[in-house]
């Protein structure tokens, strides 16, 4: 991708308004566009990361077993209605529709997937069943801020699992509970796993959180064993694993893990056939991971004084190419060789290609954006006086360091970073 098409231009400036690092950052890099309240427009550099979250996403609910489907935003408001949540749910969003029918906004699923496989489960060879959607959510927040932290509308992956038992049921949660820290590995964020106020749920609801000073949660961490627990069950601020002092912190959640209520299964008459000819009810659990809040987190924390630092893995481009002296047209020529070259080899370039354009503002962009390396090409890398002929100045976005290496031996650097 040329720089001098790419849309938007980064800014110089914040927007009004925009507390939140993640909200500056990635309006002035250009990845995000703020409609209204709680509402965004992902523009091209935000939509490739935000694929490349899902992606990471996907393969891990892939290799425990999960099925994509995509359910739909628009949800029958009967159903939501049969669960008591249309009167209830705080922050459902209501239309009407066709001759004054109830509609519903989507802001979770169960309403859609109970009714769904009712149709479809009837004897226990059909279990267990493991369905994900990735998908637009929405709920009325009264206080939307913090940039992607806290939105009225967000992208979301829940996974969906059904079991013959409440044993069955819990042993797949441990399974999915070990994906999630792979994924957040991946992602390049540190995620404690939380123990949530889950009430009926006993143990087995546990929330994903993110520790930064930024963060609107708030989580007691033990100082011995580092056991993690939600602010509402931190009752005498002592560990209840090792006894030990808990520590408040400041935290995101990116994600929560929990059982899933008998009443959606009775309520939509999900039940199955045992192998005795018993009719039993299905057990379930749900696994949420917000996916643009997601992005948010790794900006909050992953970020300095000039710009975001994206981790190698969710990067919208790999390598940040810079000409600079453009107008030196053998210059301009061996970027342009360059760049062509990078995409031959199936390397992610945005390119800098803005001719009049200083190797200040462009450098300043580069670090805005946060791509894990920049490149340069310039007469000082191209003249043969220079004593750096036919090498390019590489510096890694995460690093103060400068090196000058060949084509060939950045080409390595780049293929074996992930």
């Amino acid at each position: 991708m040329k720089y001098s098409k790419l849309f938007p231009k980064t800014l110089r400036q914040a927007p009004a308004g925009a507390e939140s690092i993640n909200h500056q950052l990635m309006v002035r890099a250009g990845f995000i566009h703020q409609e209204m309240a709680g509402v965004y427009t992902y523009l091209s550099l935000g939509w490739r990361v935000l694929d490349k979250i899902s992606n990471i996403v996907r393969e891990e609910m892939d290799k425990i077993g999960g099925q994509e489907i995509l359910m739909p935003v628009l949800h029958p408001g009967e159903n939501w209605k049969k669960t008591g949540r249309f009167s209830s749910f705080d922050t459902l969003y209501k239309l009407k529709g066709a001759k004054d029918k109830d509609l519903v906004l989507g802001p979770t699923h169960e309403e859609i997937i109970y009714p769904l496989l009712a149709e479809n489960i009837n004897s226990y060879k059909d279990l267990p069943l493991y369905l994900y959607q990735i998908q637009t959510k929405f709920r009325d927040e009264p206080r939307a801020k913090a940039g992607l932290l806290r939105t009225r509308e967000f992208m979301m992956k829940d996974l969906y699992a059904f079991h013959e038992s409440d044993e069955e049921r819990n042993e797949y949660y441990k399974i999915v509970r070990e994906a999630y820290l792979k994924i957040f590995k991946k992602l390049g964020l540190s995620a404690l796993v939380t123990k949530a106020s889950g009430g009926t749920f006993s143990d087995l609801s546990e929330e994903f959180q993110v520790i930064t000073p930024s963060g609107e949660d708030t989580v007691f961490v033990c100082n011995r064993c580092s056991v993690a627990i939600n602010k509402e069950i931190a009752e005498d601020k002592k560990c209840p694993e090792c006894n030990g002092n808990l520590k408040e912190e400041k935290s995101i959640e990116v994600g929560n893990i929990f059982p899933l209520k008998r009443s959606y299964a009775e309520v939509f008459n999900l039940y199955f056939t045992d192998k005795g000819g018993e009719k039993k009810i299905v057990s379930a659990g749900c696994f949420g991971l917000g996916i643009s809040r997601t992005m948010g987190a790794v900006v909050e924390v992953s970020h300095d004084k000039s710009g975001i630092i994206w981790p190698e893995a969710v990067a919208p481009y790999q390598v940040h190419l810079v000409g600079l002296d453009l107008e030196d047209s053998s210059v301009k020529n061996k970027t342009e060789e360059i760049y062509k070259l990078l995409l031959a080899e199936g390397v992610e370039v945005l390119f800098d290609d803005r001719v009049e354009v200083s190797a200040g503002i462009k450098f300043a962009d580069a670090d805005l954006i946060g791509i894990p390396y920049r490149v340069v090409i310039s007469k000082k890398t191209h003249s043969t006086g220079s004593g750096q002929a036919d090498k390019l100045e590489v510096k890694k976005r995460s690093e103060k360091e400068t090196k000058f290496v060949t084509f060939e031996q950045f080409l390595e650097i780049v293929k074996n970073s992930h």
